[in-house]
């Protein structure tokens, strides 16, 4: 019974402090995502072993400063991207959303005297309302970019006295190694994740454009940027990236062979890409319960929108590294696992 109250009162915590948590939440994790890319970046410098390090320090610090510096370049290019070339192909889209819905009413009238079926056009989904939706969420988090740059600049500011602060919460030399042990673990993987999904995603998008580009799909900014966004999404997310363009083409194209090379293209990119060069990259794949996906992406949905849907799967990787390093957790992690086969636990 206390457990559920206990599960209540964080929900109903979690939606009412929606409005200061989804900017929290969005300045961390690209806070984390800056520190994973510099980390990446680093390695490509001399000097990143401990004994180099402890011989140069200034130099070492450096490289440390130079792979900060080029990480937030990064990460303010990809937001300058999509500002100057993706948010105004939105516009062009929304504008276009109810042309779209009548040729999709079009299509299903198609279908249904094709395959000899009864169909109603009150039973097709109304795009132009979905589509306004999502806006509608993207902006709410869009007008929060002060609070979230605030909520970064202070991580950033902290960041140097998180050592600090950890050895003060355990003074016991013992049990802090161990729990210092374990949190580097979960860290290192977070940070493996983070960077490499980030990085295959942005080549998959990069590969979607320039192909949707050269067999004419119109939008290809659009549904690249949804590939690289789903992507954060394993099995569910491909489907999205893949059924949307293809979706598009059909009630587009005037015939079959549009649609069929984006078929062939997308979902080509997403089984070379997600299935097999991911996988070898980070070394594992997440192994996470499908079901147990989508349960996830529903209950961040509901409670946090468009938000929640994004950061869904994030939250459950972060879950899953951090309850099998416990053995008091560890069957949750089993729990959410595809085959009941989680990440060993690291001791002292």
């Amino acid at each position: 019974m206390n457990g559920i109250i206990l599960f209540a009162g964080l929900v109903l915590f979690l939606w009412l402090g929606r409005s200061i948590l989804i900017p929290l939440l969005v300045a961390t994790f690209l806070w984390y995502l800056i520190n994973a890319t510099a980390t990446y970046i680093r390695k490509l410098f001399p000097f990143n072993s401990d004994n180099a390090r402890q011989a140069r320090p200034a130099v070492a610090r450096t490289f440390d400063w130079t792979s900060n510096i080029l990480s937030v370049m990064a990460m303010c290019g990809l937001l300058y991207l999509f500002a100057t070339q993706i948010q105004p192909m939105f516009r062009e889209l929304m504008m276009a959303m109810p042309v779209l819905q009548h040729k999709l009413v079009i299509f299903g009238n198609y279908l249904s005297d094709s395959l000899g079926l009864r169909f109603d056009a009150s039973m097709l989904p109304n795009i132009t309302n979905i589509a306004t939706n999502i806006g509608a969420s993207v902006a709410g988090i869009v007008t929060s970019t002060g609070m979230i740059l605030v909520y970064m600049l202070f991580m950033f500011i902290e960041q140097s006295t998180f050592n600090k602060k950890f050895s003060a919460l355990f003074p016991n030399k013992t049990k802090y190694k161990k729990v210092r042990y374990i949190i580097d673990s979960i860290d290192d993987n977070m940070k493996k994740y983070l960077f490499m999904k980030t990085l295959i995603s942005g080549v998959t998008g990069v590969l979607s454009y320039f192909w949707l580009q050269m067999i004419g799909v119109e939008f290809a900014g659009i549904w690249a940027f949804i590939v690289f966004i789903t992507s954060y999404i394993p099995t569910i997310g491909a489907i999205v990236a893949c059924a949307l363009p293809i979706l598009y083409s059909l009630i587009t194209a005037p015939s079959l062979h549009q649609p069929i090379l984006t078929a062939v293209g997308l979902v080509g990119l997403q089984i070379l890409f997600g299935n097999i060069l991911e996988p070898k990259l980070t070394g594992y794949t997440l192994n996470l319960s499908t079901l147990a996906i989508l349960i996830n992406l529903v209950f961040w949905g509901m409670i946090w929108g468009i938000a929640g849907m994004f950061f869904s799967v994030p939250l459950l990787v972060a879950i899953f590294i951090t309850t099998a390093q416990f053995d008091s957790t560890r069957w949750i992690a089993v729990l959410l696992s595809a085959d009941g086969k989680i990440p060993d636990k690291r001791d002292e």
